[in-house]
């Protein structure tokens, strides 16, 4: 029994002081990837937390979908899903939970963490206040817990703010900045022409589903009446079953101090989803409602923006529309200039205004670093950007891959004993960037860098395919929309491309082969050279001639246009670095098949050519001549992880039904494992919440493999496999001057394939 008399004394909350190597306030998807990351380096970590459980605005008390650079898979990033950390979460969340139930998403989340036991968590835990050391130095962060009355004293040389409205920098004194920069300060032409306060505001969701027995509805005194909700201007707006961030527009707060007034903002909204739910019900306006039912509604509004605090470079509007490049970029974006009226859902103006760049940009890790506080890293949503570049860098797939970024700059300066503009010298950033690169983070337009131990190997297969066809065994495509194949070629002249076509009646054919402005990029600007053919009515084999085309080393599209009187003969085979995609509208991300922005608003004019979700989206099948040796073993030795430029996999032929690489060194390697970067399909957004997918593994991953001595003694063995990275130690070091990978084929539609190897030594 514990009894405590009066005491005249205030008494104090017990109080624990932590030392460790790095600090991250904020357990959304940036904070999380940073602390694992960290604490993969071997760092000690206290990632400390508000909320009783981790993802921010992905968590089940928010339940939004985590997107980036992929973007609903409308706009013209191919492959671009984000790398690393993010992606292996994201690949575990399909494995486990491709129905996207958000509270799966959350054991997924939990469990990363919980197995790093480098990390102490502290859930339910707010970062209240920071305590300087001296001017530009922060010394501890004081955090409590409600839960267990535990006041923390956690002090660090090192500190990462991941809270979304950057109370470590803000406590700190370090320089932000709130709203939108005049169009003049950085030369933006979609900014307005004076600054101002307006934000993008806090939406709200809610989930409904449909009961065996009629449930009726009484709203709460508070909610909005059925006729005020009939008034608002985006009432047409409203699905009966759609739920969940389907109600992405249900926004308000911008106008509003969205830091302070938070409080207030969820009250409105709470009037906003109660009423359209008595709306739904009992307006009389919907069919087959009576057996709906309220599941949830949020009691956390998705905020979107509040704070931006100054790095050491501020991202602007240009740097995404023209692709800048870095020297020291640690990650990169692709979610459109994405802005929202200020006003949320009382306004007639559009919900949301999203303009795409032509492909992915890079963010240098400059935005991450403080320019005021030497040893604080920005993370998340308040990175050093503007109010514009923030609408494409703010969303939470591009936050958590930054995330990454900083964990292992961290790692890096504890590492160095350096603060973390050190980092910016030199060499200490390539050691950063292949650090990253090294954990699969796919840094754009930067290459692995390879080690000795595989320069110096001889390398070969058992097999290499080869780019000359693709058997005529799926499904006819109508040309209701264009279609266009998409190749990686190697440069040269391309040849001949033979292709079969059913004619419903006598009728031309245009097909156009375009290439990109930039060749990094997939958006299909430039025209080299126009066909048109005519066809009699019936089924047919076509032969283009492009053997007076000459390309660099880039993807080509192969675009057949729109005629709904043609179909095309397409493949079940699907291959590594091989798309179909379509000149088709997306509406979820603003594409309406081309993007025609506003006059001198600094954004470009383009077609979008996006790909279907499986099941469908085949690629078109087709004969070419010469055919090109694109998938060969040579592509392990460049470094990149994912189709840029061209396929950059090895690809065994469908035909080797044991394929394999060997790996023959002159000297004997001593080794203790091995890193195999193998195709989880980056071109597929793995919405971690309310959208199904077909799939719990990406078609493209190999699952088993086996790796063995060049005298057959096993040292590992995989079955089931479904990450892109896997990471495999031996039992023990082995010394041997041959290795031989074996891997099987996913499918028997689907050839093995392998992005890179490297040698833990």
């Amino acid at each position: 029994m514990i009894k405590s008399e009066f005491t005249e004394q205030q008494r104090s909350h017990r109080e624990i002081t932590i030392e460790t190597d790095l600090v991250v306030a904020g357990g959304g998807l940036a904070g999380v990837c940073c602390a694992i990351t960290a604490a993969r380096a071997g760092k000690k970590v206290v990632l400390v937390q508000d909320r009783p459980v981790l993802g921010g605005n992905a968590s089940s008390e928010v339940r939004l979908w985590a997107l980036g650079a992929t973007s609903h898979m409308g706009n013209n990033n191919r492959w671009s899903r984000e790398g690393g950390v993010i992606n292996e979460i994201m690949l575990d969340n399909l494995n486990r939970n491709s129905a996207g139930n958000p509270l799966i998403f959350d054991s997924i989340l939990i469990d990363k963490v919980h197995q790093e036991k480098n990390i102490q968590l502290l859930l339910n835990t707010a970062a209240l206040y920071v305590e300087k050391k001296e001017a530009r130095l922060i010394k501890s962060l004081q955090a409590f817990c409600s839960q267990n009355s535990t006041r923390y004293n956690l002090q660090a040389p090192l500190f990462a703010d991941c809270t979304g409205d950057g109370l470590l920098a803000f406590s700190a004194g370090a320089a932000f900045r709130i709203g939108s920069e005049s169009r003049h300060e950085f030369d933006e032409k979609l900014a307005p022409e004076q600054e101002n306060n307006e934000l993008l505001g806090h939406s709200l969701f809610f989930y409904s589903k449909k009961v065996a027995e009629k449930v009726t509805y009484t709203p709460p005194s508070f909610a909005y009446s059925a006729d005020e909700i009939d008034a608002m201007p985006r009432s047409k707006n409203i699905g009966a079953r759609d739920s969940g961030c389907k109600f992405w527009w249900l926004e308000y707060g911008g106008i509003k101090d969205t830091i302070h007034e938070s409080e207030e903002i969820k009250w409105e909204l709470w009037r906003v989803v109660y009423g359209i739910w008595d709306y739904i019900k009992n307006s009389g306006k919907f069919e087959d409602v009576d057996n709906l039912t309220l599941e949830w509604v949020g009691t956390i509004p998705g905020k979107r923006e509040s704070r931006r605090f100054e790095g050491l470079y501020m991202l602007k509007q240009s740097d995404i529309v023209e692709q800048k490049t870095f020297d020291d970029a640690v990650s990169y974006g692709g979610w459109a200039i994405d802005l929202h009226p200020a006003e949320g859902l009382f306004t007639n103006k559009p919900a949301c205004t999203q303009f795409h760049a032509k492909g992915v940009y890079q963010i240098p890790y400059r935005c991450f670093v403080s320019k005021d506080i030497d040893n604080l890293f920005l993370g998340g949503r308040i990175i050093s950007a503007t109010h514009m570049a923030f609408g494409s860098t703010r969303v939470m797939i591009t936050c958590a891959h930054g995330g990454q970024a900083i964990g292992e700059a961290a790692a890096l300066c504890v590492e160095h004993n350096v603060q973390p503009n050190a980092l910016l010298e030199p060499e200490k950033m390539q050691q950063l960037q292949h650090r990253l690169n090294l954990n699969g983070h796919g840094l754009a337009g930067i290459p692995l860098q390879k080690s000795e131990t595989f320069k110096q190997a001889q390398v070969t297969a058992s097999s290499s395919l080869t780019l000359s066809k693709l058997p005529a065994n799926g499904p006819w495509l109508s040309l209701k929309q264009a279609v266009a194949q998409l190749l990686p070629l190697p440069g040269g002249e391309v040849g001949e491309i033979s292709v079969d076509v059913n004619a419903l009646a006598e009728s031309e054919m245009q097909v156009e082969f375009r290439v990109s402005e930039k060749a990094q990029n997939y958006t299909p600007d430039v025209i080299l050279k126009c066909l048109k053919l005519d066809l009699k009515k019936g089924k047919q084999q076509i032969k283009l001639d492009f053997s007076d085309v000459v390309t660099e080393q880039q993807y080509v599209f192969v675009c057949f246009l729109q005629n709904p009187q043609i179909e095309i003969k397409t493949s079940e085979q699907r291959i590594t670095g091989l798309m179909s995609v379509f000149n088709k509208v997306h509406k979820a991300v603003s594409n309406q098949g081309k993007q025609i922005p506003p006059a001198n608003s600094g954004i470009e004019s383009f077609e979008f050519w996006t790909p279907e979700r499986r099941p469908l989206g085949h690629n078109i099948a087709f004969t070419m001549t010469p055919e090109k040796p694109i998938f060969s073993v040579d592509n392990l030795a460049n470094g990149h992880m994912r189709p840029w430029l061209g396929s950059n996999a090895w690809v065994a032929d469908l035909a080797d039904e044991a394929p394999s690489l060997s790996f023959v060194w002159k000297t004997a390697q001593t080794l203790k494992g091995v890193q195999l970067y193998f195709d989880a399909d980056a071109d597929h957004a793995l919405e971690t919440v309310l959208m199904e997918h077909p799939e719990t593994k990406m078609p493209f991953t190999v699952t088993d493999y086996r790796i063995l001595t060049g005298a057959g003694e096993l040292l590992a063995q995989v079955t089931g496999n479904y990450q892109s990275l896997n990471r495999i130690y031996f039992e023990q070091p082995v010394t041997t001057d041959k290795l031989v990978i074996q891997v099987n084929h996913p499918d028997s539609q689907v050839p093995a394939s392998l992005f890179d190897v490297e040698f833990i030594v």
